[in-house]
């Protein structure tokens, strides 16, 4: 504003959302009857992510998965990256969900079940959600919002399309455009993010009280907790069991960390994590191969995080799941995680896709929206990490017997004259 003596700082979106979750609270516990009557700004924006879910799980799956080559290009390389990638996952999955389980971060908040119960599908026995997973008609399944039912066709066409080869190019660059527009719909929608943010923390407050700001700020410190001890335990652990120099790494490593943790965007810090990793010795034969395979299949932060999202709200609501309901919620993330693109708040239309899949109350995804921007620095440096540590890992693996780092490139020491530039 130019009647003023000093110029008004220009706030992220991300920035905005924490000031509308600062702001929401308060006014709901001062006016709880005015919290309820705006509730319709929450309602009117998570219906608008819910109508992009299906366009982006079929854009970015076939993508990540069709656009992956061909399967006699990967080879050796592309199975051995594949076998890493889903031991990492794996993990990140169950040490998201256990924190939460074991926590009870999310009870006592009263956030309410979903109105809308997606019928008898969570609460089927394992057995019946397997076979209810393959689709008998994708556009049944897009109609009623079955996430499972279209992650396997996605896996399944994506296969067939990789096995193809060429003749399925003019399919994968559909898919790309699909998933390139479909992104760009969601940042449309996100505009109105404050807004839903706000009305959404204010109902809760309203219903919740104090408890409702407690249990926001304690998963979000779990989160951080979380994040930071598989990046030391599993990603830096795993390192060392393999034989990486681990100073040597963090060096080149550094940079890409902290682009990923300024910008909180895997694809910023992509230029600087191929060039430092290709400086730090992987070849670029195996770079070339498991780098864009990890920035689809790798995002162990991501990973955690729907994890931890899911577990969280289905406390909050009081949602009850058995165990064969927590393994097909499990199975669905699984393969849904593959879909989180590295790109700010990606995440959360997965997230409403396995909400409204599974019952759960998708006013909690506004919650969850508002302290993302505190949590997303930490989940976008883990995955950023974890595409720096994958090749080297699969380099290490691809060295030849009785020779010492000559095949990988990778020197068994730590240098101390080499450095990995700065961000």
């Amino acid at each position: 504003m130019r009647f003023l003596p000093f110029r008004l700082p220009r706030l992220s979106l991300a920035a905005w959302m924490v000031l509308a979750l600062a702001a929401g609270i308060p006014f709901g516990l001062a006016a709880p009857e005015a919290a309820e009557r705006i509730g319709f700004l929450s309602a009117l924006f998570l219906r608008l992510i819910r109508s992009i879910i299906a366009p982006v799980l079929v854009g970015v799956l076939i993508r990540a998965i069709a656009g992956a080559g061909s399967l006699r290009s990967l080879g050796r390389l592309g199975w051995k990256s594949v076998v890493c990638f889903e031991v990492a996952t794996t993990i990140a999955l169950l040490a998201g969900w256990l924190a939460v389980l074991a926590h009870g971060t999310g009870e006592g908040l009263n956030l309410g079940a979903s109105a809308e119960p997606p019928g008898d599908r969570s609460g089927m026995g394992l057995a019946e959600a397997l076979v209810n997973a393959a689709p008998a008609s994708i556009v049944e399944a897009l109609a009623e919002g079955n996430v499972l039912q279209i992650v396997v066709f996605c896996f399944l066409f994506g296969i067939a399309c990789l096995s193809v080869g060429r003749r399925a190019h003019p399919v994968v660059e559909l898919a790309d455009a699909l998933a390139t527009v479909a992104f760009r719909y969601t940042d449309y929608v996100m505009f109105l993010a404050p807004i839903a943010v706000f009305a959404a923390a204010a109902g809760a407050a309203a219903g919740g009280g104090r408890e409702t700001l407690e249990g926001l700020a304690g998963f979000a410190v779990l989160a951080w907790l979380v994040q930071g001890g598989f990046l030391v335990l599993v990603l830096v652990g795993g390192l060392a069991v393999c034989g990486v120099p681990l100073r040597r790494f963090a060096r080149f490593a550094r940079a890409p960390f902290v682009v990923a943790f300024a910008t909180t965007s895997s694809a910023a810090a992509l230029p600087k994590t191929l060039e430092n990793m290709e400086r730090f010795g992987v070849p670029r034969r195996i770079l070339g191969v498991v780098a864009p395979l990890s920035l689809s299949l790798n995002l162990n932060g991501s990973t955690i995080q729907l994890a931890m999202a899911t577990v969280f709200i289905a406390q909050a609501a009081g949602v009850p799941f058995g165990w064969e309901q927590q393994l097909v919620l499990l199975l669905t993330l699984k393969l849904t995680s593959k879909g989180v693109a590295g790109v700010p708040r990606a995440n959360f239309v997965i997230l409403a896709a396995v909400f409204e899949s599974h019952g759960l109350p998708m006013e909690g995804l506004a919650m969850l929206l508002g302290i993302d921007a505190l949590i997303d620095p930490v989940r976008t440096s883990v995955n950023v990490v974890s595409h720096c540590a994958a090749p080297a890992v699969v380099a290490r693996w691809e060295e030849e017997p009785g020779r010492s780092g000559g095949a990988s490139g990778i020197p068994d020491r730590d240098s101390p004259s080499e450095s990995g530039g700065s961000a």
